[in-house]
């Protein structure tokens, strides 16, 4: 199926959604359409956990998907869904024009649940416009990024969450610390001093632990530190999915699939294993010789997230500054301008060559 679409009941226009509102409304009159909230029992379907090895063995296909004309950037290889009736825009991503004449049909896993974007529009431009106005010697170009029309665009990212239980045998050596009195001469004079030692002591064992909505990003077009730095995600306002909420936004299709999801999930869990095995260690300091994460009961969904975008090509580099469409957490590149650093440093010098001067009349 196509993108649905939403017409206006007074002037025919199309309807997007307004975040934080709970509706669509016209760009064009104001009129607003709200949207009936749903049943209990669609939002805990839609907010269920997902057996993963079942999925993977046997359901894979039979999950509900969706048809969408996708355009992939020339620039970047980001695969987006355009908002219905658009005939050109830019990647959100990498800010290279593209062009919904060459778009083709994808069918994709439909996300099951939403965040719908809560911070407007004109919060996160007030947010970007602070973020560059602290900046010193920005590029001009930067500056006038967030007055263009394409400068601050709403899309929805896929990720995956991934819950799962953990039980980690482990080998390694406790540290403990002690102190013994050692002699030494300094000028010529005799004195003590406490010197640190550390006694170590084999160490074995198995912790476990649960993990709960450990999101990974299904995407490749941001970087990664970047889309942690947005975190944490109000999952709880997970809603189930419906087009209207992403009437008029750009939809990013998953590039990520669902086992390689799993396994970036893993390396954000082995860290906090790694710390729950120094505490079930104990001691001063630790050290981990071996140690091998089993996991089960691993369960996913598959959500689309709010982030607003502005990006641009300066200096034959793209850069990009991000506002969590939930939280308002920001996130940002920067160039610099060599131009306008030159011209600093030569005022600089200028003004220390005036006063050199003055001081020697």
């Amino acid at each position: 199926m196509s993108t649905t679409t939403y017409p206006c009941r007074q002037c025919g226009a199309k309807l997007e959604f307004a975040p934080g509102q709970h509706a669509l409304a016209c760009p064009y009159c104001g009129a607003e359409n709200e949207i009936a909230a749903a049943p209990e029992a669609e939002v805990a379907a839609a907010v269920e956990e997902l057996d993963y090895a079942g999925y993977l063995a046997q359901a894979a296909g039979d999950e509900p998907q969706i048809e969408r004309q996708t355009v992939k950037c020339p620039g970047c290889g980001a695969e987006s869904q355009l908002p219905a009736n658009v005939a050109a825009d830019r990647c959100p991503f990498c800010a290279v024009p593209l062009i919904a004449a060459r778009a083709y049909a994808a069918r994709t896993i439909r996300p099951r649940a939403v965040a719908p974007f809560e911070i407007r529009d004109a919060d996160a431009r007030d947010r970007f416009r602070r973020w560059i106005d602290g900046l010193w010697f920005a590029p001009n170009a930067l500056k006038r990024a967030y007055r263009a029309d394409h400068g601050l665009k709403g899309c929805y990212l896929p990720y995956w969450t991934y819950d799962a239980a953990s039980d980690t045998p482990y080998r390694g050596q406790r540290g403990d610390h002690y102190y013994v009195t050692e002699q030494y001469t300094e000028n010529g004079v005799s004195k003590t001093r406490q010197v640190q030692r550390t006694r170590w002591s084999p160490a074995s064992g198995q912790v476990h632990l649960d993990f709960d909505d450990v999101t990974v990003p299904a995407s490749r077009s941001l970087p990664q530190d970047y889309l942690d730095g947005l975190e944490p995600w109000r999952l709880g306002q997970l809603q189930p999915y419906r087009d209207e909420y992403v009437a008029g936004f750009t939809v990013e299709a998953y590039q990520v699939g669902l086992e390689p999801g799993f396994e970036r999930a893993r390396g954000r869990m082995e860290p906090v294993i790694r710390d729950a095995i120094c505490r079930d260690i104990g001691g001063d300091v630790q050290q981990i010789s071996e140690m091998s994460p089993r996991y089960s009961a691993i369960t996913f969904k598959h959500v689309l997230l709010p982030v607003w975008l502005s990006s641009y090509q300066y200096g034959g580099k793209t850069w990009r500054f991000l506002v969590n469409g939930q939280t308002g957490e920001v996130q940002g590149e920067r160039p610099w301008s060599a131009w306008k650093i030159a011209f600093a440093v030569l005022a600089v010098l200028l003004v220390l060559g005036v006063v050199i001067y003055l001081s020697g009349q």
